[in-house]
């Protein structure tokens, strides 16, 4: 399987939440866009700590990590953060690591997108073109 990358626009979740209250002009939302890792592998998902700051989001406390190798670790994990993939969006903590931005199966989940192995993208879930549905029991 190759690797899988995607366009995400991460918000400060605070400024879009001010935005919308009629505090903030929509130009005032902090904002990264990143050609983000896709990983099916990982549960969370990861910004680094360039990205926290620029977006001007701080840490709320930590969380253990675990590598693909078995290393575990302390990291920081974010305050909420507006995840914006092909459209859809859900808010997600990140926890803060490395070097680029990962997208993690929670997010994955809640925004109703499946990965096209076979051809290398992210795709909204076929029986939910439209928008993300989630299913509740």
């Amino acid at each position: 399987m190759g690797e899988i990358r995607g366009k995400v626009k991460l918000m400060n979740l605070l400024d879009e939440t001010r935005f919308r209250h009629g505090e903030l002009t929509k130009e005032d939302i902090r904002t990264y866009e990143a050609d983000a890792m896709v990983d099916t592998g990982a549960v969370r998902s990861v910004i680094p700590s360039h990205v926290l700051q620029k977006l001007g989001v701080r840490t709320r406390g930590t969380r253990v990590a675990e590598y693909a190798d078995g290393r575990k670790d302390t990291v920081g994990i974010s305050e909420g953060i507006l995840f914006d993939v092909l459209g859809r969006d859900t808010i997600e903590e990140a926890r803060v690591l490395g070097d680029e931005v990962l997208i993690g199966q929670t997010v994955l989940g809640k925004l109703d997108l499946l990965a096209d192995c076979a051809n290398r993208r992210l795709v909204p879930n076929p029986a939910h073109p439209d928008q993300p549905v989630s299913k509740v029991k």
